[in-house]
Order: structure tokens, then C-alpha cells, then sequence
């Protein structure tokens, strides 16, 4: 799959760049946690230069929010024929991005930091993210929904997300606790 970078389009070459320092980002968080990740260790273990390495990403925060991006991007929105009924489409939504970064619990506190930054580049990502989420759920939700609804249910992942980046239980508990609560709303 082919990713545009939030700060510019990529060539070929520059793309190969992007996903050697993402998945070179995905080790060191294994390793050393959000608190020792950083642009530098990330461009060492991918053999790039730092200074190419901020050519693509101007903080951890951003580099963690790609990562996150295109987990999200590349996974399969949910088929609208699938047999489920509205509350099942909405839940299998919301597990699947929930469980996206739970096997990987380093990972999974990095993206709930990375989300929260100010950084320009993130405030981007965030924002696509969020569209995505949204057209998800609202795809799930089918026509004609109610637009409070639709919120209730951003909300839900967003304060989820919250929740178990702050510890209040694993991101698996955090997929159980979404379906739970989605059920409430929809019902």
C-alpha cells in the first residue's frame, strides 16, 4: 500500500525510506519504551541518517502517529454485506481498531502519547485518523444516521483510548469495555 506522507509526497525511494524508519520505530519501542525512543535511535536501527530522518518526521510523536496511520490505513474498513446488524457493524468496528496496537502494549501507550501531542505533523495524522474512524463508524451505523450517535461512539473510542493509555487496563479490556458500552448507546 502506498502512503502519503504527512508532509509531502513521496517517491519511490523516499516511501521505502518511510516504512524502514516506522518499522525500524516499532522495534525500539519494544525495546526502550516511548520514554527511549527517539528520531536518532530510530534512524540508526533503520541506517538512515538523522537529518534524513527529520526530513520525514519532526518528532517521536509524529513518527509513532504514522505508525499508528498506517496500521489504520491498511486495514480493510468493515464490509457493509457482512450479516451483521447495525450494533454488531458498529462493535466490529470499534474491536478492530481497538485491538490494532493491543498485542504490542508498548506501542499501544506510545500512540495514546503521540495523540495527544501538539505537534503540527500529529495534529494532522490526528485529524485523519479521526476521519477515519468516523467514516468507519459511520458506514456502520448505515444511512440515515443520527448524527449524535455517530459522536457518542467517537467519543467512546476516544475517552477508551484515553483510558487504557493512562493504564486503566489493557487494550484487549479496553475492545470488551467498547463493545460493552457501544451496545448501551445503540441500544
Amino acid at each position: 500500500m502506498n502512503f502519503e506522507s504527512t508532509r509531502r509526497r513521496l517517491t519511490e525511494k523516499q516511501a521505502d525510506t518511510v516504512d524502514k524508519l516506522t518499522k525500524a520505530a516499532v522495534e525500539v519501542l519494544r525495546e526502550e519504551g516511548f520514554a527511549g525512543l527517539t528520531v536518532r535511535s530510530v534512524a540508526g536501527l533503520a541506517g538512515v541518517a538523522p537529518a534524513t530522518a527529520y526530513t520525514y518526521f519532526s518528532s517521536k510523536e509524529h513518527l509513532v502517529a504514522e505508525v499508528f496511520w498506517r496500521r489504520l490505513a491498511a486495514a480493510p474498513p468493515q464490509p457493509a454485506d457482512d450479516g451483521l446488524d447495525r450494533t454488531g457493524r458498529v462493535v466490529a468496528v470499534l474491536r478492530h481498531i481497538a485491538l490494532l496496537v493491543a498485542d504490542e502494549p508498548e506501542l499501544a501507550g506510545a500512540v495514546t502519547n503521540a495523540l495527544l501531542g501538539r505537534d503540527p505533523d500529529v495534529e494532522h495524522l490526528r485529524a485523519r485518523i479521526g476521519l477515519e474512524i468516523r467514516d468507519r463508524l459511520a458506514t456502520a451505523l448505515g444511512e440515515g444516521h443520527d448524527p449524535d450517535v455517530l459522536e457518542a461512539l467517537e467519543l467512546l473510542y476516544a475517552g477508551g483510548l484515553v483510558r487504557a493509555g493512562m493504564g486503566y487496563g489493557s487494550y484487549a479490556q479496553f475492545a470488551d469495555r467498547l463493545e460493552t458500552s457501544a451496545k448501551l448507546i445503540l441500544e
